[in-house]
């Protein structure tokens, strides 16, 4: 079973950075695809997140619940917007190519197809990088980094808290399933439908969230007891200093934004216009 958001232990030079700098790397990869509708850094930028994927030597199969839930949604929100904004490229760069005339105000053009192309490079250039960073970066060295931006201490162990939990639950549900299984719930595609097994797959979620509540309260009480949030700082186990590696992918992810804000300015703007 295919984790989701789930810490893939490694040896890789991805791996080895420290969850500070994968952080910076993240935050400003994202501002400088997410900043920009120019064409030309939103097809490079998936160019490397695939080969920093490559490097990392996370698998497709490790993470292709959430790569496939993120396809599903890019195509669902790009059917949305031709259907209620059909003609939201024509008022972005202000001309009006016709490539069939549809049916009513459904007219595909250009420039429509152009501005939904980029929508689904933001999405390619993104997604990949927000799942290797979740991939490659240990719960508690999240944490640390987060700790280490400015981020309370107690959020960041919250964060943490969370991001290990999700094995669990994951865990919890197969072995609550297989048990349910045993007594005679059918969840097997080929013999039950959808909707029977979705009804099926809810009263699993009954002794779930009890053994989830009971989980809670022993680790509340286990960090009561051991006087977290007592002390405004604290330290960390997993936090490393900065090496050569880390330098270099802070540069590299600086010198992304830095021309994400430069092709703003050459293009007037977010858009580039290859109409005029």
């Amino acid at each position: 079973m295919s984790g989701v958001f789930n810490y893939i232990n490694k040896k890789s030079p991805i791996h080895a950075l420290t969850g500070a700098s994968k952080l910076i790397v993240l935050i400003l990869w994202s501002l400088a695809a997410m900043t920009t509708f120019d064409t030309r850094l939103l097809i490079v930028l998936p160019i490397f997140s695939l080969i920093l994927f490559k490097i990392s030597g996370i698998k497709y199969k490790d993470v292709s619940f959430v790569i496939n839930f993120t396809l599903v949604f890019m195509v669902l929100n790009n059917v949305l917007i031709f259907l209620f904004s059909p003609e939201h490229g024509v008022s972005i760069y202000g001309t009006r190519h016709v490539i069939w005339n549809g049916i009513g105000r459904w007219v595909v053009t250009k420039e429509q197809l152009f501005y939904q192309l980029n929508v689904i490079l933001k999405y390619i250039a993104t997604i990949p990088i927000v799942i290797l960073f979740v991939s490659t970066t240990d719960p508690s060295e999240f944490a640390s980094s987060l700790n280490r931006v400015g981020v309370s201490y107690k959020i960041a162990y919250s964060v943490s808290l969370a991001l290990r939990y999700i094995p669990d639950i994951q865990r919890e549900y197969h072995e609550i399933s297989v048990a349910q299984q045993a007594r005679g719930l059918e969840l097997n595609k080929e013999k039950e439908g959808l909707f029977k097994r979705l009804k099926c797959a809810a009263t699993l979620l009954f002794p779930l969230i009890v053994s989830s509540m009971e989980r809670i309260e022993v680790i509340a009480n286990a960090m009561e007891l051991r006087g977290f949030g007592k002390n405004k700082k604290r330290t960390w186990y997993s936090s490393r200093p900065f090496r050569k590696g880390d330098y270099i992918a802070i540069i590299a992810s600086v010198a992304i934004m830095v021309i994400s804000m430069v092709l703003n300015i050459v293009n007037g703007g977010r858009y580039y216009n290859p109409f005029i």
